[in-house]
């Protein structure tokens, strides 16, 4: 046999390897319930029927989705979990969905509710769809973009908006149809109607019927995309077992539910609009530099478990990165990778590169940081700091622009203070009240000037010269 032949032979081999070897890791990448490793996925509904959960996983690309509220015009952090465990869906090569509830939004989930959502007009729900849109749209792009690295495309991430469907639903078919399903007896055991039956406030038949219609939505979307498999919330269970009970019933079909740990504060309470702290992923609600310290600034028993949750990091080097960080937790390691990942996938490359712009502006000692803000970021700033503007006359002092700016009740508070050493300017302390500014180190060339008071109290001046 030739030389050229056994070449032949061995390519052949080498390459019927290399696939087998792509079809087996393939086969293994596409199980996402090693997401519960990460924390991302605590719970499988049914529990029972998890393994036949991971026979479908592995055997072919499954379709899954999960659904946001447009209650607001913007999605939070509690949400980008969600959209997380999504792209991770993606990544593994299945066929994830986001579903907007442009109709069901004018009902509201009355889960974790004390009292009834006020009723959002139909021009303000669009709005809020086509700005939670455009989020989830950025997000997508930014992943494929920045943390994707494999050569092999990705496929399509579905942004669908269930008032496609209700729009054209007739209310009694629905009812006639869909309705008859539903037993009273189990609707009305459902954790999140026996704690509002049991309120003073009570509870509408509007905000009774919503597990009905998100029901209704996992049951359309199995007819239309084959979608099996829904993720949401731990506190979403109850709907989750809604649709699973109608699929079952409808069509005889097993689906499977996957619900993703609710964010709280380090007191224990839940992040999001319900409770009114939600940290918001609109750059207008919450700046990209706001959302940059939120995450700096976790604690160092969240910090251990967020970078599992909101990077993309792999086991390997989210270890390594836990060890670096044990070794010098004052230097928030941690901190700052969680950071970069979650403003880098919200608002991309840009928006990251101004968060830390303006934080070095903000809490670093060099007032060169402060020359190098762009007018972004300056107004960023002003939005974050109080502020004013001034006209720049001659003998202008440090006084003047203390009062002019109302850093103090009073210009006496204001003297002692300076008098103190408890006000810098552009990062440097000053202790003389009646100092006249001088261009280049109290004014920036990009003509501000940055009050701090103690540590975390900021002033920004803006001159018109």
């Amino acid at each position: 046999m030739s030389k050229v032949s056994n070449f032949r032979i061995i390519k052949r081999l080498l390459e019927a390897t290399r696939i087998r070897c792509l079809r087996r890791y393939a086969t293994s990448n596409r199980n996402i319930l090693t997401l519960h490793e990460r924390g991302i996925f605590q719970n499988v509904f049914p529990e029972q029927y998890t393994p036949d959960l991971h026979s479908h996983l592995v055997k072919q690309p499954q379709c899954m989705y999960c659904g946001f509220d447009p209650t607001a015009d913007s999605l939070h952090i509690g949400n980008l979990l969600a959209v997380i465990a999504l792209l991770h869906c993606q990544r593994a090569g299945h066929n994830p969905i986001a579903l907007i509830g442009g109709a069901t939004a004018q009902i509201g989930d009355p889960t974790g509710r004390k009292t009834e959502r006020e009723i959002i007009d139909t021009k303000t729900i669009q709005h809020n769809v086509s700005a939670i849109r455009k989020s989830l749209k950025n997000i997508i792009e930014n992943h494929e973009l920045y943390f994707h690295n494999a050569q092999e495309k990705l496929p399509q991430i579905r942004i669908l908006d269930n008032a496609e469907w209700y729009d054209r639903l007739n209310v009694i078919e629905f009812l006639a149809k869909v309705g008859r399903r539903f037993r009273m007896t189990e609707l009305i055991h459902k954790s999140s109607v026996v704690n509002r039956l049991n309120s003073p406030e009570g509870m509408s038949f509007t905000e009774f019927t919503y597990q009905i219609f998100q029901a209704y939505d996992w049951l359309h979307l199995y007819r239309e995309y084959n979608c099996n498999i829904q993720i949401g919330g731990n506190d979403q269970l109850g709907n989750i077992v809604a649709g699973y009970e109608l699929i079952s019933d409808t069509l005889n079909k097993r689906v499977f539910g996957l619900t993703v740990p609710l964010i709280t504060t380090s007191s224990g309470e839940k992040l999001g609009k319900t409770a009114g702290n939600a940290i918001w992923l609109n750059g207008d609600k919450t700046s990209p530099y706001e959302l940059y310290q939120y995450f700096l600034n976790l604690s160092d028993v969240d910090s251990q478990s967020y970078i599992s949750l909101f990077t993309f990091l792999p086991p390997n080097e989210i270890k390594d990165a836990i060890n670096k960080y044990k070794k010098n937790p004052e230097e928030r390691f941690l901190q700052k990778k969680i950071a970069e990942s979650v403003v880098k996938l919200v608002h991309g490359v840009d928006g990251l590169e101004s968060a830390i712009r303006c934080t070095k502006a903000l809490w670093e000692k060099s007032p060169e940081s402060l020359a190098d803000l762009h007018e972004s970021d300056l107004k960023m700033l002003f939005k974050n700091a109080a502020g004013a503007e001034m006209f720049l006359d001659p003998g202008t002092s440090i006084l003047d622009v203390i009062v002019h700016a109302k850093c103090f009740g009073t210009p006496a508070d204001a003297v002692n203070k300076i008098k103190a050493g408890g006000v810098y300017v552009n990062n440097r302390r000053v202790t003389e009240p009646h100092l006249v500014l001088i261009p280049g180190e109290h004014i920036l060339p990009n003509n501000i000037t940055i009050i701090r008071i103690g540590k975390k109290n900021h002033y920004v001046v803006r001159w018109r010269i």
